[in-house]
């Protein structure tokens, strides 16, 4: 692959595996500095990929592993997921923020406490927007075993919701 096909190639994934590590660690400025590695780690090995699946799975794989090296190298693990900000228009009262605070609290406790693979199938599902089939690709198995994690993940959360 010469450079200007793998400059197409980072034209058409760069917003897939940016949109992909933000969901798992929570932060732009890590993701865009993952994202970067990543396609740098891609045009290093590109030699290696083989075509088994598709490009963007490739790179999202090539994503995670970044984004575990540089966990194992600040020793430290994931962040909790923060709280969407409020929009700017919207100003609800003292009282519903603070129940819309507690809610989302909730929710991201319940995510948390997901075992995995049901938690990283939900978030890339819902977060990473990653069709069945690339989640499955992603974790080397089915489509239909992305799909089935997927509601088995959401029915776990209705459940521990209240």
């Amino acid at each position: 692959m010469d450079k200007d096909s793998f400059e197409q190639v980072y034209i058409q994934y760069h917003k897939v595996v940016y949109a992909y590590l933000l969901s798992l660690c929570r932060s732009e400025e890590l993701a865009a500095d993952l994202a970067q590695e990543t396609f740098y780690k891609a045009l290093r090995g590109i030699d290696r990929f083989q075509g088994e699946c598709a490009l963007n799975v490739w790179l999202c794989s090539i994503a995670k592993h970044a984004l575990m090296d540089y966990y194992r190298r600040h020793r430290r693990e994931a962040p909790a997921p923060e709280q969407v900000p409020d929009s700017p228009d919207a100003d609800p009262l003292p009282g519903e923020k603070l129940e819309q605070r507690q809610a989302a609290l909730v929710l991201y406790q319940a995510l948390h406490a997901l075992p995995e693979p049901y938690r990283e199938v939900f978030w890339l599902r819902v977060y990473g927007e990653l069709s069945f089939a690339e989640i499955g690709a992603l974790h080397g198995k089915t489509e239909n075993w992305a799909r089935v994690t997927y509601y088995r993940a959401r029915t776990k959360l209705k459940e521990a919701l209240p």
